[in-house]
């Protein structure tokens, strides 16, 4: 051993008391950049660890760091650390990824059937109730139209949601079990005891076409009365059929869709009412149109109110809906939303403009439905909509704490 080099607990305390010196008070400025250090004092130092000086002024190690990131008055934006030597480095600010890149929540795996059946039930309903003001005020041809209208769409309901089950028994056995917690449990419910009804209205529409005499003529001057109770109890179930919907989607965890909890059921409940009037509008003369122009108004008015404070109040989450495939299809249809009711209140004594209105009307409901299934679907895929607004909560609840 050479009796010369110190022990290894003392060369440790020089290099360690040496990092504290340099990391604090800088290097004297007479040193050279470089310079290496006594013989047995340990290591040397590397190049450019000691600065020289800027304008006569010592500079401490690392400055040349801290200057070309801006310092920490700069534009330097990134956050710092204590690296070996004292030195501060500058590290970029962190960008957001999941593991993977895969996402957090499991994206929905309902496909365009049921996004159709968000639209074919809101028909449904709001015909219900456009055939039951009908029945109200003595306007047969418009009542007519509602009754069938809402016929098909339940019809059309319910196929669209054995196509999405895959087996028509899966919904048989949904009736094995009444949980008022479950929307999907409550809206097979609502369903159920919907379609009967629309059904036996819709039927009582063509008792004017049977016989007068035998089981038939029974039938003939049964059917009325049974139709016109049928028909104010499809209406008064409809509601609940038309915003269940929003309801169920709500309950999800998917980001967009539950943090629209309180306003997704008024722009369904809105849209069902437009897409009932739009039919009617479609279907009869001007002169027998005027209870679906006022419930056009009205539908318009709640959808339009409803997506607006979806996208104004929801901060993060509420991007999906203005992005992407949903954007552009809820634009298009608060685009023909608007279309349809200035038709129907100009266009009030013109069949084709009536017409032409209830079709933009239609077309403003499928939009929507489609616009809002499109944005709950993006928003449980890309981990950014799960895990920032979790982080903005958890960090109010320590600012309230604080205070």
């Amino acid at each position: 051993m050479n009796p010369r080099r110190l022990p290894v607990g003392e060369r440790f305390r020089r290099f360690r008391d040496r990092l504290g010196a340099a990391g604090t008070t800088g290097a004297p400025s007479g040193a050279a950049p470089g310079a290496a250090s006594a013989p047995g004092d340990g290591p040397p130092t590397a190049p450019g660890a000691t600065g020289g000086s800027v304008g006569g002024a010592p500079t401490a190690p690392g400055a040349d760091a801290r200057t070309a990131s801006g310092g920490r008055d700069g534009e330097g934006r990134g956050r710092r650390r204590r690296g070996r030597g004292g030195e501060e480095l500058a590290v970029p600010p962190a960008e957001f990824r999941s593991y993977y890149g895969r996402p957090i929540l499991k994206p929905p795996v309902w496909t365009w059937e049921i996004a159709a059946y968000l639209f074919t039930g809101g028909l449904a309903a709001g015909s219900s109730l456009l055939a039951a003001g009908a029945q109200l005020t003595g306007r047969p041809a418009l009542r007519r139209a509602g009754r069938l209208t809402a016929l098909a769409g339940v019809t059309a309901s319910g196929v669209l949601l054995v196509m999405d089950l895959g087996r028509p028994e899966r919904f048989h056995h949904m009736l094995r079990v009444a949980k008022p917690t479950s929307p999907m449990s409550v809206g097979t419910w609502i369903l159920t005891a919907y379609g009967p009804a629309a059904g036996l209205a819709a039927v009582a529409e063509v008792a004017p076409l049977l016989p007068e005499r035998g089981p038939l003529g029974l039938a003939r001057r049964m059917l009325p009365p049974l139709g016109r109770a049928a028909g104010l109890a499809a209406a008064g179930i409809a509601p609940a059929l038309g915003t269940y919907t929003a309801v169920l989607l709500s309950d999800t965890a998917v980001p967009s869709w539950h943090g629209a909890y309180p306003d997704l059921p008024l722009v369904f409940a809105g849209s069902a009412l437009a897409s009932g009037a739009g039919m009617g509008l479609i279907a009869v003369p001007p002169t027998q149109a005027g209870p679906a122009r006022r419930l056009a108004v009205a539908g318009a008015g709640l959808e339009l109110v409803g997506a607006h404070r979806v996208q104004t109040r929801l901060g993060l989450v509420a991007e999906p809906y203005r992005i992407g495939r949903a954007g552009r299809l809820l634009r298009a249809g608060r685009a023909l939303t608007v279309v349809g009711v200035a038709g129907a209140l100009l266009g009030a004594r013109s069949r084709v403009v009536s017409a032409f209105s209830g079709a933009a009307l239609l077309a403003a409901s499928v939009a929507t439905r489609f616009g809002i299934f499109h944005a709950g679907v993006a928003s449980a895929r890309d981990p950014r909509y799960t895990v920032l607004p979790q982080r903005e909560r958890l960090q109010r609840r320590a600012d309230e704490q604080d205070r």
